[in-house]
Formats: C-alpha cells, sequence, structure tokens
C-alpha cells in the first residue's frame, strides 16, 4: 500500500515544458554546486566561510536530489506511484536537509559577524574545530527536528484516499490524508518549526544589526561598499530561503492552499538550490579565481 503523487497532472498540456525546464535547473544545481565543492577542494580554500559553504553546497545537492528525480518520473508518467516506507524517507531527508541548511545559514550569518566585527580575533574564533562542531550541530539538529515530524506523520492513519496532491511527500498535503485529528501535529509544526526558523533567522538578524552597526561606523563610501560587499551573498541567499519558509510553514491551516503552496514548493526545491551557487560564485573573488585555475588546468 502506497501514495500517489499527483504532482502537475491537472496541466498536462504543460507537462512537457515543465519537465525540461526542471531537467535544465536539475543539472545547473548539480553543475553549479559540485563545482564548488570541486573548488574547495581541490583549490584549497581554508578560511572558515569556505568551509561552511562546502556544507552548504553538500546540503543543496542532497536537498533537492531528494524530491526533483521523482518529480521529474511523475511528470514523464503524469501520475507518479510511492510507497509509504519511500515517502516517510523522502519526507524525513526533505526536512532533515532543509532544516539543516536552515541551522546552517544562520552559522554563516555569524561567521560574517566575526569577520566583520573582529576581524584580528576571526581565525581564533572561527578556528577549524569550532567550524567542524558548529556545522556538525546542524546536521544533528536537522535530523533531530525531521526524526520528531516523521514519526508523528507516519503514525497517522489514513483514509482510502491515497492521492498526494503534491510531487514529494511533505506534511501538509499528507494531514490532509489522515483520518485522525491532526491538531497535535499542526501545534508541533507552527511550535517546533517556528522555534527553530525563528531562532535562526533571529541569530541571523542579531548578527546582521550588529554588522551593519560596524559597517556605519566606517567613514569611507569605498570602504563600507567593500565591507558589505563581503556579506551581500549571504544576505541574498538568507532573503530567499526564509522568505519562503516562513511562507510555507508559519500559517495557519486554514490559509493552506495546496495547490498554491506546490508552485512555491517549485521555487525552493528548484529555483533555490541553482541559484545559490551563481549567487555565492558571482560576488565571491576567490570562488572566481579558483573556478579561472581550474578551467585553465582542465585545458
Amino acid at each position: 500500500m502506497g501514495f500517489h503523487l499527483v504532482g502537475f497532472s491537472d496541466i498536462p498540456h504543460w507537462n512537457g515544458t515543465i519537465l525540461a525546464l526542471f531537467i535544465f535547473s536539475y543539472i545547473l544545481t548539480l553543475l553549479g554546486n559540485l563545482l564548488i565543492i570541486l573548488l574547495i577542494v581541490v583549490d584549497s580554500l581554508n578560511m572558515p566561510m569556505y568551509k561552511l559553504l562546502f556544507n552548504l553546497s553538500l546540503l543543496d545537492v542532497s536537498f533537492t536530489s531528494v524530491t526533483v528525480p521523482k518529480m521529474l518520473t511523475g511528470l514523464l508518467v503524469a501520475q507518479s506511484r510511492i510507497s509509504f516506507s519511500s515517502c516517510f524517507i523522502q519526507l524525513y531527508f526533505f526536512h532533515f536537509l532543509g532544516s539543516a541548511e536552515c541551522f546552517l545559514l544562520s552559522i554563516m550569518g555569524y561567521d560574517r559577524y566575526v569577520a566583520i566585527c573582529h576581524p584580528l580575533r576571526y581565525t581564533q574564533i572561527m578556528s577549524n574545530a569550532t567550524c567542524i562542531k558548529l556545522a556538525s550541530s546542524c546536521w544533528l539538529m536537522g535530523s533531530f527536528y525531521s526524526s520528531i515530524h516523521t514519526i508523528m506523520t507516519a503514525n497517522l492513519s489514513y483514509c482510502s484516499s491515497r492521492e498526494v496532491n503534491h510531487f514529494f511527500c511533505d506534511m501538509p498535503p499528507l494531514l490532509k490524508l489522515s483520518c485522525t485529528d491532526t491538531k497535535t501535529n499542526m501545534i508541533v509544526i507552527l511550535g517546533l518549526g517556528g522555534l527553530a526558523a525563528s531562532a535562526s533567522f533571529l541569530l541571523t538578524i542579531l548578527s546582521y544589526i550588529f554588522i551593519l552597526s560596524s559597517i556605519l561606523m566606517i567613514r569611507s563610501t569605498g570602504g563600507r561598499q567593500k565591507t558589505f560587499s563581503t556579506c551581500a551573498s549571504h544576505l541574498a541567499v538568507v532573503t530567499i530561503f526564509y522568505g519562503t519558509i516562513i511562507f510555507m510553514y508559519l500559517r495557519p491551516q486554514s490559509s493552506y492552499s495546496l495547490e498554491h503552496d506546490k508552485m512555491i514548493s517549485v521555487f525552493y526545491n528548484v529555483i533555490t538550490p541553482m541559484l545559490n551557487p551563481l549567487i555565492y560564485c558571482l560576488r565571491n573573488k576567490d570562488v572566481m579565481r579558483g573556478a579561472r585555475r581550474l578551467w585553465k588546468n582542465l585545458a
């Protein structure tokens, strides 16, 4: 007994176009993030920010690979079947990797705060051991957070209808199919999810408040612009990531629209992991120099 993922079967005349766009985006996501991982490893970019960027790229590759291949299969066969166990494995890894990225982005904000506000102590505060501990804590907290939601959702009773109105197994469409009361699940989603997202977002906001205050103390306009450019990439990624997460999961149940949420899910499943390497590569001189050196060596 399993589920049927409805996907985009309600707009079959667009399936060919959507399939081509998603395949193109997925390839760009893999190439972009794998390129960053390769550059950091091969070019020996040892600064703490690059160790964190390595983890971000690894998370993006894994995160998009949890849902996109199954979505592409669904576009080919109109309605994709997924077993009960596979559905909840997908649910677990989706929230595990997504929440780990949420925590990691707040750590990257803290890293930018230390680099700008305490530059002379940067290597001491953000040592290799500290970076490993911080990155590991993001993966561990993501696993813990996802385990709670997955276990609670898997233990629900499901009605005769097994059509999941989504292109992957996520909590809101699965809760819609349950025959049992899901109020506890919604409380946990809003409570635990809100706590995790709010804490991460608050840490990021506090980091940027201190960063902004330090930037405003710089007298020269050129100095302010140069300092701000070091955190502009992270700020852009944070804005995109938290904007979609807040809209998707931190709303009352009455305001959920599965059709609208399905379209928004495309953004953070397909578009955001593709944009992240582009944002960091184009705005990071070390990464661009490393890419040019790698290209010359290959040529």
